[in-house]
């Protein structure tokens, strides 16, 4: 469960609020001599203001397939090339843009609810067959089966809890 929380920030991370983080680059795959790359891996990211990105490559040479590969990532945002420095305008956000973020930010929070309750359905079932075959006694199932849908409410509500403040961090201009 705790793994599905990771992944849900990590999903997170990757929704524009119109502020520049460096999560937003890490779907960013460059074509580095054949190979497909993560752009965290060749490159240094940074933040200089809250409205720009600045990405740096290690190799020089590889400035054009950079900015090649943050075109068709389709981030919704034009890199701008000086030679050294790739530099991207993180655009603000509109009111039905930051709407359609919500919307998307509801989605993936309930993706991950499912995935925490098919895990509590899996361990329910592992609690039951051991049950079944005499490896543990019914007040140790039903001790189990309580502490699981405990787990499992505590997961749900940070899942809740992340996805409120992510969406209030999108709604506020």
């Amino acid at each position: 469960m705790e793994a599905v929380i990771e992944d849900f920030k990590r999903k997170l991370a990757n929704v524009r609020t119109g502020r520049a983080t460096v999560g937003i680059l890490d779907s960013v795959m460059v074509d580095y001599y054949g190979t497909p790359t993560p752009l965290s891996q060749m490159a240094s990211v940074a933040v200089p203001e809250p409205q720009l990105l600045t990405v740096q490559p290690w190799d020089a040479t590889q400035m054009a397939a950079v900015e090649k590969a943050i075109t068709a990532a389709n981030l919704g945002m034009n890199p701008s090339n000086d030679g050294k420095v790739i530099r991207l305008a993180v655009p603000a956000l509109n009111e039905e843009r930051r709407k359609q973020f919500a919307k998307q930010i509801h989605e993936i929070a309930e993706e991950h609810r499912v995935a925490v309750r098919n895990i509590r359905h899996s361990s329910n079932d592992a609690l039951k067959k051991m049950l079944k075959d005499k490896e543990v006694s019914e007040d140790d199932e039903k001790r189990g089966l309580e502490e699981v849908q405990k787990l499992t409410n505590t997961h749900i509500a940070k899942i809740d809890e992340l996805a409120k403040n992510k969406e209030h961090e999108i709604m506020s201009v």
